[in-house]
């Protein structure tokens, strides 16, 4: 069996929400996924990282683009640096793109089905939906006190 997880995470990849502003916000999100027709229950996890981890689309990543020179990132680069840092996170996300030698940082790729990098999430397993409106996502946001974003995956 296949799962989907919706996450919600902080655009910040270094910020935290207290306890009692999670607990706020996983109540509404829980109201706005309403599971699957075929009785698969939503489940709502919650993680606090102690370092900056990724948190990606799984196999929907269809490409990354480079914000310096607009160039084709290889996605076997990708797959590569989140395997090395699979089990200790990233200290930082400054990078070296390899289409152009530029710096920068892994959450300014340009990626085709949304990837992030967070010390906090929020992940819906089986919401029964594909994605919150830009609407929706500002409840939660203004419950845990920062702006969010939406990475959805299937695995």
């Amino acid at each position: 069996m296949s799962d989907d997880v919706l996450s919600i995470i902080p655009s910040d990849p270094q910020w935290q929400p207290d306890p009692a502003a999670v607990d706020r916000a996983v109540s509404l999100l829980e109201e706005l996924a309403p599971g699957t027709a075929d009785d698969v229950d939503v489940e709502v996890d919650v993680t606090w990282h102690d370092v900056v981890t990724v948190v990606d689309c799984g196999g929907s990543l269809e490409g990354i683009g480079c914000p310096l020179c607009q160039g084709s990132i290889d996605t076997e680069w990708w797959g590569d640096l989140i395997e090395a840092h699979c089990e200790d996170g990233f200290a930082t996300l400054a990078t070296e793109v390899p289409c152009c030698g530029g710096a920068t940082t892994l959450d300014a790729l340009e990626y085709d089905w949304p990837c992030g990098f967070a010390r906090f999430e929020i992940a819906i397993w089986n919401p029964g939906r594909l994605w919150f409106s830009e609407e929706e996502l500002t409840e939660p946001a203004e419950r845990l006190g920062h702006p969010v974003k939406q990475i959805r995956a299937h695995i």
